[in-house]
């Protein structure tokens, strides 16, 4: 499963959704994209406000500036992200800190 924790300066996504096999999983393939194109889209804007490590099962993200563009870009890959979990919750659940 993908564990997707999200508190206000972090996310951390990590695991594999068990879907399909490595490399055929759809639900992989797609929290995959939507977290690489948010990435790309916040460094784009501003390469100083976000820092991200690649984990071997994972990426965590740190948030350093908290701008509109990038609350906007994050949000909306969290909508991304639970409208995935809706469809695939046996394989993607999220964690928000509140």
């Amino acid at each position: 499963m993908i564990k997707v924790n999200i508190s206000s300066r972090n996310i951390l996504i990590n695991g594999h959704a068990m879907f399909d096999d490595y490399g055929k999983d759809i639900v992989c393939a797609a929290v995959s994209s939507i977290v690489t194109t948010t990435v790309n889209g916040i460094l784009r804007l501003d390469d100083s406000a976000i820092s991200y490590e690649i984990l071997s099962d994972g990426i965590s993200i740190n948030i350093l500036k908290d701008s509109r563009e990038v609350q906007i870009l994050i949000s909306n890959m969290t909508s991304l992200l639970k409208e995935l979990e809706k469809k695939y919750s046996k394989n993607i659940k999220i964690y928000e800190e509140v």
